[in-house]
């Protein structure tokens, strides 16, 4: 039951009702085509990631990390800054042609290792390409220095925000004997958990979250993807052989940091005063909208999986 003011005007009242129920009747239209790109695309990415090899999981996470970095460029540039975006691309394909690479050197046997003399290819071997690029880049580019510095900011973050964080997939997938349950829980994880948070926060959501950023993200919204993402761990703990106490804990950390990486690219599109990233998703907006949780959960589940569970066991 509503509690209301007495120095309210009713008339007032009736106003926002009416705005309440125009603002639902134009949510309506959308949720078509979002349903329809949802039953599309999920069975694709379950289907890439139970059945398909680590090589092709790197490729399309590639594709992926590249659109949402070329929104991401995009986002800049309605804020009047430029970008070196070729060579952030590239390095970013480097990013997750490293990633896979470091996925076959840990499944290769202790012997195989040891009789294996071919240089490390490493994370930081990429890096150094890119800045060391970007340098040669700026130093040749006719753009004030001002313009160069802020491009090289740019290109960086992208490369650092994006690229970087996403192609932990790779990793995780690349896991032996059980890399495609784990992959499939983090991707899971976050689908329920933004879809809860989302149900939840439209209906009984009250408590803003970051009403600064994100108007609309609520308290009880956060609290109900934490929730399904725990919810999702109990269930996969079933099928994966990690101890539910470690299924949790990656959930733990999983949805945490989702959710931050979700209100981190709101910052982004809010500071450039823009809705969605793109419009390559119908009803879902952009590439960036869809992997924005996805971004920082793969790492912490990783990161936990590498740093924790593989450290005990």
């Amino acid at each position: 039951m509503l509690a209301t003011r007495p120095d309210v005007d009713p008339n007032l009242l009736a106003e926002d009702g009416n705005k309440v129920q125009e603002g639902t009747s134009q949510m309506k239209p959308g949720f078509g085509p979002r349903v329809l790109t949802a039953a599309i695309l999920i069975p694709l990415v379950v289907a890439a990631i139970w059945w398909g090899p680590n090589w092709l999981v790197a490729v399309v996470s590639a594709a992926v990390a590249i659109a949402a970095m070329r929104e991401y460029f995009s986002i800049a540039a309605h804020l009047g800054y430029q970008s070196y975006k070729l060579w952030t691309y590239l390095a970013a394909a480097g990013i997750f042609a490293q990633q896979w690479y470091a996925s076959r050197q840990a499944s290769v046997t202790r012997l195989g290792d040891l009789l294996d003399r071919s240089p490390r290819v490493t994370v930081e071997a990429v890096l150094f390409a890119f800045v060391l690029g970007v340098a040669v880049i700026a130093l040749g580019s006719q753009r004030s220095i001002s313009e160069v510095f802020s491009s090289i900011s740019v290109s960086a973050g992208g490369l650092v925000f994006i690229a970087l964080p996403f192609s932990a997939v790779v990793r995780i997938h690349g896991v032996d004997n059980f890399g495609p349950r784990l992959l499939l829980f983090t991707v899971v994880m976050v689908w329920v958990g933004d879809t809860a948070a989302y149900f939840v926060g439209s209906s009984i959501g009250r408590w803003k979250l970051a009403p600064q950023i994100s108007p609309n993200k609520t308290w009880e919204g956060a609290v109900a993807n934490f929730l399904g993402a725990l919810l999702v761990a109990a269930i996969f703990g079933y099928r994966i052989e990690i101890p539910p106490a470690h299924m949790l804990g990656m959930a733990v950390f999983g949805s945490i940091a989702g959710q931050i990486g979700d209100l981190f690219e709101s910052a982004w599109k809010r500071s450039a005063v823009v809705k969605d990233s793109g419009t390559i998703l119908p009803g879902h907006g952009g590439m960036l909208d869809r992997i924005d949780a996805l971004i920082l959960a793969a790492p912490a589940v990783w990161y936990y999986f590498e740093w924790i569970f593989l450290k005990k066991y």
